[in-house]
């Protein structure tokens, strides 16, 4: 297993060879590599000084002014001042993590008023499933087109654009008053698939090139708070609003109303931040970075596609989608079935049931459970990090893995439990989610450090089409496939649609397992590749 991963992976410990400095300028646009120093210490090489830019220009993370006659191993934390308020920074993430939040209640509203929507149209749990299916494949389809147009373009608009087409395809919905208009309906998903991916593409670019080391990671924990936080509410507002207003129609009007007016607010406060600002060494780099000539589409995919860390990032990213995509899309389901078998729920019969609460409960755990997943994983990550020495600290990928080889068996547990301990599988299903949660900042933010500043929408949006694609743009139809061929031949009780269900879900404890061996693998070459990343922005510096 060593020699095949050395011979096509590469190998783990290439970092310490010499020349990789040199050999890192590689993965810079053409214009911008410089001429490299020959063998010896490359930390100990003196920066030669340049009257243009100014000595105090060039700033460290404690405010301080840095000489250009500094050692690398003394600047490693000089960046470029780029002019933005920190109070404007803290703001604009606060911006985005409102919408960010908006996004996600807008994936799981549908989720929330499952059941009537199936009594509404009269479809299948196969066609139920299709409906998330269908959205999270327009997603990642358009996914690279944003992720091109916001490595190229005025990010800002990009997402302002794609958040109020979401916005008025969500409210077409929400106005489908005919049965036969099931089609219809899919149609409008699909279009709320587009919209949302300009967005996800890059929101977490602007945060990286606004924000670097550890105070990247928090703003990227604060920024991805809106998922479990959004997918819960979600739930809530869904079943809330059609439980008040008597019919799931309404449900679909809530993120609407919501998102528009935070979109405005994104205007106003957003800055258009320069890509690399956070990490530019010196003034002259980020210059070059916005106006030397791009290199095309097909070299980004490249750059992007045998960057070994990333590649098993987003494998192991996928797998966890798989299970996060059919648990969030089904769980209420089961659960429901779950309590009529048990006798502690009276079957549903059109618009009043109980269901409601069944989805109000999923969605305070899935809210609670993953805002805990987010706040341990990335204190555990920084703190366990801190202990080891630089070229150790792949924790990142190590949180990861342990997050999934975990929830694999508390999902599992979580099911057996469901007929005859209800509060106890409600218990393992926290402990599950939290744990897969441990994924989602330490995933943005490898995937950022491993990837060059003008190539990290393209990273992002590679990793979205394939996530989604082998993840949870199937997972929700497949467990819906089998659940219902599990039903054939069988009376059409809720004990059959109980146990067809549970059957189904057995293949997502499986997928953590395999999620978590790419993120062990990943481990192996995370400090390699993103020391290569490091030194190609060094490599913009004259090194004598």
């Amino acid at each position: 297993m060593g020699d095949y991963a050395e011979r096509y992976l590469g190998s783990p410990d290439e970092d310490n060879e010499p020349g990789l400095t040199e050999s890192s300028s590689k993965l810079l646009p053409t214009g911008l590599r410089k001429p490299m120093a020959g063998a010896g210490d490359q930390t100990s090489v003196w920066h030669r000084k340049t009257t243009n830019p100014p000595i105090a220009d060039l700033t460290d993370e404690s405010g301080g002014s840095v000489s250009p006659f500094r050692r690398d191993s003394d600047t490693t934390a000089a960046t470029v001042d780029d002019g933005i308020s920190e109070h404007r920074k803290h703001l604009s993430v606060f911006i985005l993590f409102l919408l960010n939040l908006v996004n996600y209640m807008d994936r799981f509203t549908i989720a929330g008023v499952l059941v009537q929507i199936q009594e509404f149209f009269d479809i299948s749990n196969a066609q139920a499933g299709l409906l998330q299916t269908v959205f999270v494949v327009s997603y990642m389809v358009v996914a690279p087109l944003f992720g091109y147009l916001g490595d190229r373009y005025n990010r800002k608009l990009i997402m302002f654009i794609g958040i109020v087409f979401w916005s008025g395809s969500t409210l077409g919905a929400s106005f489908i008053q005919k049965r036969e208009d099931y089609g219809y309906f899919v149609m409008f998903r699909a279009l709320v698939g587009i919209g949302e991916a300009s967005y996800s593409t890059i929101a977490p670019t602007i945060i990286g090139d606004m924000f670097s080391g550890a105070k990247r990671t928090y703003m990227l924990a604060m920024f991805f708070f809106a998922i479990p936080v959004g997918s819960g509410l979600g739930f809530v507002a869904g079943a809330g609003a059609a439980a008040a207003f008597g019919s799931w129609h309404w449900a679909l009007r809530v993120t609407p109303a919501i998102g528009l007016v935070v979109v405005f607010l994104m205007l106003l406060v957003i800055p258009d931040v320069k890509r690399g600002a956070s990490e530019a060494k010196k003034p002259d780099v980020l210059l070059n970075m916005e106006t030397q000539p791009k290199t095309t589409y097909l070299q980004d995919l490249g750059y992007v596609l045998t960057n070994t860390s990333f590649m098993l990032i987003t494998m192991g990213f996928t797998f966890m989608a798989f299970m996060a995509g059919s648990l969030s899309f089904w769980a209420p389901n089961f659960v429901a079935y779950s309590q009529i078998v048990g006798g502690n729920l009276l079957p549903c019969t059109g618009n009043d049931c109980e269901y409601s609460e069944i989805s109000f409960t999923f969605g305070v755990i899935l809210c609670l459970s993953g805002v805990c997943g987010i706040v341990v994983s990335s204190a555990s990550a920084k703190k366990w990090a801190n202990s080891l020495p630089k070229e150790r600290q792949n924790t990142d990928a190590l949180i990861c893995a342990i997050g999934l080889l975990v929830a694999g068996p508390a999902i599992l547990i979580g099911f057996e439990l469901a007929t005859t301990w209800a509060v106890l599988s409600w218990i393992f299903i926290f402990i599950a989610n939290m744990f897969m949660c441990f994924t989602w900042t330490p995933c943005t933010d490898m995937t950022l450090y491993v990837t060059m500043p003008s190539r990290r929408s393209t990273a992002n949006a590679v990793q979205i089409l394939i996530l989604h694609l082998f993840g949870d743009a199937g997972s929700p139809y497949i467990i819906g496939v089998i659940s219902d061929h599990l039903q054939v031949g069988q009376p059409d009780t809720y004990v059959t649609k109980y146990y067809s269900l549970k059957h189904a879900f057995y293949i997502t404890p499986f997928m953590c397992v395999v999620g978590g061996g790419f993120f062990l693998l990943a481990s192996l070459y995370l400090v390699r590749d993103r020391k290569k990343v490091e030194d190609a922005l060094k490599g913009m510096i004259v090194i004598l």
